[in-house]
């Protein structure tokens, strides 16, 4: 859908209400600059308090923002007009470790045993990687930033356990230092890389082809720089099989009204 306004200047509470609306579908990238946008893994009470310890113990991949009480859709540190069912355009919903269904709002799933954990997101730190002039990819080509299983392990807590997941940018190896510079600022939205070049040392057999998100083109004179990835809670969620459970659809963020600049460190 063509929206009759500029999705990069929205506010953050106006990015909602149009995803809320269904007038904004899809990839979250490039929506509402400044605003911070987090991933979403949902859970049954009996199992938040051994994935809120596995966050704590992955802060690289799973640094949280925010987190409900049991049953509430609302957090309202992120954002006071804010329902975690129905702000986000793309969810998973997930029965004993597989996706059993895509939609785009989950409001008659919702149960008074449930927990939403907001995970930071890439995209807070891809934009001071852009305002310094970095090139990414993923942008310029229009589709999802690549994401991939690695055979990096999680730190396992009780009954989770799994491999983190990367996001990958192409980059110059001279872009590369940089781009290490400036998401080191960004340690509560997955912060420094955790591997430049050589894909197959962390488990990517075919860079062409990712797990989740959309391949893009690697240059000749690039390599590939991976981060943590707050999509490892759905390939945990894979591995620990929950009877239920509630995630972002890759790239589908929840749009808050926190700003990037909050979240860097001098």
């Amino acid at each position: 859908m063509t929206l009759p306004f500029d999705r990069a200047r929205m506010s953050g509470e106006a990015a909602r209400l149009a995803c809320r609306s269904g007038a904004i579908t899809g990839c979250t990238a490039g929506i509402a600059d400044g605003f911070v946008q987090g991933n979403l893994a949902v859970l049954p009470a009996d199992l938040a308090a051994e994935f809120l310890l596995f966050a704590q113990r992955n802060p690289k991949s799973c640094p949280i923002i925010g987190v409900s009480a049991p049953g509430e859709r609302r957090i309202p540190e992120l954002g006071l007009d804010l329902d975690i069912a129905t702000d986000i355009p793309g969810y998973r919903v997930w029965r004993d470790g597989e996706v059993v269904a895509e939609r785009d709002e989950v409001a008659d799933l919702w149960r008074d045993d449930l927990v939403a954990f907001v995970i930071g997101c890439s995209y807070s730190f891809e934009a001071a990687m852009a305002e310094d002039g970095l090139p990414l990819r993923h942008v310029e080509m229009g589709v999802r930033v690549p994401m991939y299983r690695t055979s990096i392990p999680c730190t396992p807590t009780g009954r989770f356990a799994g491999p983190m997941v990367v996001s990958m940018r192409p980059l110059t190896p001279a872009q590369a230092i940089r781009a290490v510079q400036i998401t080191s600022r960004f340690p509560a939205v997955h912060g420094a890389p955790v591997h430049l070049g050589r894909p197959d040392l962390i488990g990517i057999a075919d860079i062409a082809a990712p797990d989740y998100g959309d391949p893009v083109t690697i240059g000749a004179d690039e390599i590939p720089v991976f981060w943590a990835c707050g999509v490892t809670p759905q390939s945990v969620i894979a591995a620990v099989r929950p009877a239920f459970a509630i995630t972002h659809a890759p790239g589908c963020m929840l749009i808050t009204d926190r700003r990037n600049s909050e979240y860097a460190v001098l």
